[in-house]
């Protein structure tokens, strides 16, 4: 178990190419994700800030939108997100998310390797 304000919080500058900087919050360890999870993990963009477009090879990565406002590269297709919104990337496509609000935009992102 894991408690909200007792987890390390690692801030990553330009991630993927992206502007500005994200947060993320691993929500549990290396050992207990076991070898198909990846990443499982809470970030957080703050205004005008964005997470570069990337490629996932032999995994999936799915984000669950928490707060706020954004813009997903969906392929080099933009879609708008918003608190609530599920969106998934398939093996081999590739994504990104700029937050586009005037408030921190916040999702769980979960990678699950084949």
């Amino acid at each position: 178990m894991t408690k909200a304000g007792e987890r390390e919080v690692l801030t990553v500058e330009r991630a993927n190419g992206g502007a500005g900087f994200l947060m993320k919050e691993p929500l549990i360890s290396p050992e207990e994700r076991g070898e198909h999870c990846g990443l499982f993990a809470r970030v957080t963009l703050k205004p005008n800030c964005e997470l570069g477009h990337h490629e996932h090879h032999g995994e999936t990565e799915t984000y669950y939108i928490l707060t706020g406002k954004g813009m997903y590269d969906d392929n080099g297709k933009a879609v708008p997100v918003e608190a609530g919104d599920v969106v998934f990337c398939k093996d081999g496509d590739g994504h990104g998310m700029k937050n586009t609000g005037d408030e921190d935009l916040s999702f769980v992102a979960l990678i699950l390797k084949k």
